[in-house]
């Protein structure tokens, strides 16, 4: 069974992008352009992970993360967090309220790649 992947993020161009980048790798993806409608969308059909920047409109990338983290039924979902935001403040901060993996823009499509197949392998949260 494919992994099902919601990529998050209010750019139309970042957001075909790693859907062309995840859905050649064999995964399922669905988008959202904020993270109101990206919550939404988990509590119908929640994904196995999630791929999200932190500035959009109506709700941060962090928002979103402690919301899924607060969910019992979402909780355990891997986030990956890619942004230009790299200062180590930023890193800490997500890493404290659960995010699993934080790139900087711009990354590397194997280490996104490797950081997705890893949650395969294990839980991402115990």
């Amino acid at each position: 069974m494919p992994l099902r992947v919601l990529v998050v993020d209010d750019s139309a161009v970042v957001r075909q992008a790693l859907s062309q980048i995840l859905g050649h790798a064999g995964m399922v993806v669905s988008t959202a352009n904020d993270p109101i409608i990206a919550a939404e969308k988990m509590r119908k059909d929640p994904p196995d992970v999630v791929v999200l920047d932190i500035e959009m409109p109506r709700m941060d990338g962090f928002d979103l993360t402690r919301n899924v983290r607060a969910d019992a039924r979402l909780k355990r979902i891997p986030i990956v967090m890619i942004t230009s935001r790299t200062a180590e403040k930023h890193r800490n901060y997500a890493r404290e309220i659960g995010v699993n993996v934080y790139l900087g823009k711009p990354y590397q499509e194997e280490e996104l790649l490797a950081h997705i197949a890893s949650f395969v392998h294990k839980p991402a949260l115990a």
